[in-house]
């Protein structure tokens, strides 16, 4: 005996998801069609990189840095590249949040870079876990709010991998060694006043001058422009929320027995005031 065969419905598509359909069709062969007529001027983009990387306020921007097993990553930035991008010409980026699940604690999301102009496309979907490592541990993220701040991390990461793809190596290299050398001669104060001012600025946040001297590996003393450069950008890693400063400069551990000897060490009693120091001549008066 034969029964019939029941027939799937078709998935029904909306009307406006039709038109949005083609919309994006029209607008990526528009965008194709425009790159083929206007080239872009590797001459003149170049010019302009150099430009642009010559900037201090560009150049600031242009590395990150992060801890990862004991030692610490660092390497040109999503900001980076995407000032690189633009200068370029041609080029789509960005990424797109294609699902998110709240059940399972996950996002799946889109990072790209497109060359119109050469046709070359780096693309990745990955899962994002709604989850933030802490010093405590993992962390699951229900508000809004930070997932979405999570998934934009993330994506972030995987823009700046696939816009680096598509660059061309030499334009993106020099580009790299600009913005150093930019760094490295900072605003134009002098090298003391530079350490000066990066020494107060880490104070302001918690950070002394013994822990940066132990991250840079010499006392401050002997730091030079380059070293200077490094302190600069960890600290705005840490303003970006790559790492946290604990990350950044891990705090001292006393040991137990550190702590009995400072307990057993014999304390020296306050001088009194109304006597005034031991060197003071026998004409001085003591402060009132």
């Amino acid at each position: 005996m034969n029964f019939p065969v029941q027939q799937q419905p078709a998935a029904h598509i909306g009307q406006a998801t039709q038109i949005e359909l083609s919309r994006a069709e029209a607008e990526v062969k528009a965008a194709v069609f425009v790159a083929k007529q206007n080239p872009r001027n590797r001459d003149l983009a170049r010019e302009e990189m150099r430009f642009a990387c010559s900037q201090l306020a560009i150049a600031e921007k242009a590395f990150f840095s992060y801890p990862k097993a004991g030692q610490t990553v660092s390497g040109p930035s999503v900001h980076l590249a995407r000032e690189l991008a633009l200068i370029w010409g041609n080029l789509q980026h960005g990424t797109m949040e294609l699902s998110r699940d709240t059940a399972l604690g996950q996002s799946e999301i889109l990072a790209y870079a497109w060359d119109l102009e050469r046709n070359s496309r780096s693309s990745q979907i990955f899962i994002a876990p709604h989850i933030r490592d802490t010093r405590s541990g993992k962390k699951s993220l229900t508000d809004l709010r930070d997932v979405y701040e999570n998934n934009a991390n993330l994506g972030a990461r995987r823009l700046r991998e696939a816009i680096y793809a598509v660059l061309p190596d030499y334009f993106t290299a020099e580009a790299i060694q600009l913005c150093q050398q930019t760094l490295a001669r900072g605003d134009g104060a002098s090298l003391g006043d530079r350490i000066e001012q990066e020494v107060a600025r880490y104070l302001r946040v918690g950070v002394n001058a013994k822990q940066l001297e132990t991250k840079v590996g010499r006392p401050r003393r002997e730091w030079d422009e380059g070293d200077v450069a490094k302190l600069g950008t960890i600290f705005r890693s840490v303003e970006r929320g790559e790492m946290s400063r604990d990350e950044a400069f891990p705090p001292e551990h006393i040991t137990g027995a550190e702590i009995t000897a400072k307990r057993e060490k014999p304390s020296t009693p306050a001088p009194d005031p109304a006597e005034g120091p031991a060197d003071w001549p026998e004409t001085a008066q003591p402060p009132q």
